[in-house]
């Protein structure tokens, strides 16, 4: 290999997690080592939370960052990817909460007592960064693991918690709350996500050749069958995500 390049990953079913072979697998775990395979690179997985990982890539102490939103802050220090993958993030509550709250977009909750929990330095898409400009948007619970968010619902803690839906999905099954913990009507984004790479360890001519690499996998049916590994669902390369 004539490249190394550290990736971020966390415990993040589908996405990135430890198998029981001591691996890091999930969908992009192993899109980021195929793609930067196939540019002679060498993927190394380094765990850490969502918000350090930032911290990190914008020092340039952290190469890689997959399944990011594009934003204006971040492209200050990070260069993106084209687009790939789709899984909108939408709001679960608990069963009393989708009882209380009738929810048909996220705006329903201004001027309630809705408690909604998010991950702290998690981009959520324009229209939440727009409703929570407003003073009428109930307090938030700022958490460093989701993972903790599923046991404040259950707990009565929180009402709910914004979450990409694949993920969210595997978590609750997991934890065997899927009767107590639902998935809203209310859909806060649908924006793709992308790879981003530290302006400070990598440049716009890597970025490029990763598209390309990662071009072929689009074209050879690679994306498709890895993504189908983790997801019950058919995979739309178009939609990059579920038809």
């Amino acid at each position: 290999m004539t490249c190394t390049k550290t990736v971020r990953w966390n415990a993040d079913s589908p996405y990135s997690y430890l198998g029981k072979d001591g691996e890091v697998q999930g969908i992009y775990a192993d899109l980021m080592r195929e793609t930067l395979r196939r540019m002679n690179c060498k993927a190394v997985f380094v765990e850490m939370p969502w918000a350090r990982a930032l911290f990190e890539l914008e020092g340039g102490k952290l190469d890689v960052l997959p399944g990011a939103f594009k934003t204006e802050e971040r492209e200050r220090f990070a260069l993106f990817s084209r687009p790939v993958n789709r899984s909108p993030n939408v709001l679960f509550v608990g069963v009393a909460a989708a009882r209380s709250f009738r929810l048909k977009q996220l705006a329903d909750i201004l001027g309630t007592d809705f408690r909604l929990g998010v991950q702290i330095k998690v981009s959520y898409g324009e229209e939440y960064d727009r409703l929570i400009a407003d003073p009428r948007f109930p307090k938030r619970t700022e958490l460093g693991q989701r993972s903790l968010g599923w046991q404040m619902i259950d707990s009565n803690r929180i009402d709910g918690m914004i979450a990409d839906e694949s993920t969210a999905l595997i978590e609750i099954a997991s934890q065997g709350l899927e009767n107590r913990i639902v998935k809203s009507a209310v859909v806060v984004s649908d924006k793709p996500s992308y790879i981003a790479f530290s302006k400070q360890s990598t440049n716009a001519d890597f970025v490029a050749r990763f598209d390309q690499a990662f071009g072929t996998m689009l074209k050879d049916g690679s994306y498709k069958s890895t993504v189908e590994r983790y997801i019950p669902c058919t995979v739309s390369v178009e939609k990059m995500g579920c038809k």
